[in-house]
């Protein structure tokens, strides 16, 4: 079930088993697109990598990990180490804290250089995170189809994140339901995508 792209924020767009709520564009489009000339231009981006059969993958995808201390942050057999927060960076995450009313500690940026860069379907449920804990995600650039697919069910919910939007996921998502950034030949540009969590601190 696809969307339409007029979005009540208090509207959980899952039918059960987890919350998503949408906020639309929460920048106008000049924010936006400063936003993204300065994250694309000051953010140490680096490959993602993966650790399979043991052999690291590279992927095209650039990532970066920022937070409040040097946390570590494990997935896919692979360990990252956050850098302080930007200027930049720790301002948007107060201006999402103020939006969703939840608190974070860290913040995964990912760096999608075209449509052919995607994520395959997977859930947030790293142990490093606090359970249960909501991620908010902010896109900047290209505009993206982001799917939900129940683990049990199969059912899909899909919708169009917006250059400047907020999405917000809560409550036991990760324990049920997968989600993607499938790839498109449609898209050209790129896209910056924030992801706040919220780290246990050990």
């Amino acid at each position: 079930m696809l969307f339409e792209q007029e979005y009540d924020p208090t509207r959980n767009l899952l039918p059960c088993d987890g919350e998503v709520f949408y906020f639309g564009k929460i920048f106008d489009s000049n924010r936006a697109h400063g936003i993204t000339r300065e994250l694309l231009s000051t953010i140490d981006w680096q490959p993602d990598k993966a650790v399979m059969f043991g052999k690291t993958i590279y992927t095209k995808r650039k990532v970066a990990w920022h937070g409040d201390s040097p946390f570590q942050y494990s997935y896919s057999n692979s360990t990252k180490v956050a850098l302080p927060w930007t200027r930049l960076l720790a301002e948007l995450k107060n201006i999402t804290q103020e939006r969703t009313g939840e608190t974070f500690n860290s913040c995964l940026l990912n760096l999608y250089h075209d449509g052919s860069e995607g994520m395959a379907w997977h859930s947030d449920g790293e142990r490093d995170l606090k359970p249960n804990g909501a991620i908010a995600s902010l896109s900047f650039g290209a505009e993206r189809k982001f799917a939900f697919k129940h683990k049990t069910t199969g059912q899909k919910v899909e919708l169009i994140l917006e250059d400047g939007s907020l999405l917000l996921m809560a409550g036991v998502i990760q324990n049920h339901w997968l989600h993607r950034l499938p790839p498109t030949t449609k898209v050209h540009g790129p896209r910056v995508n924030l992801t706040f969590r919220t780290i246990i601190e050990k």
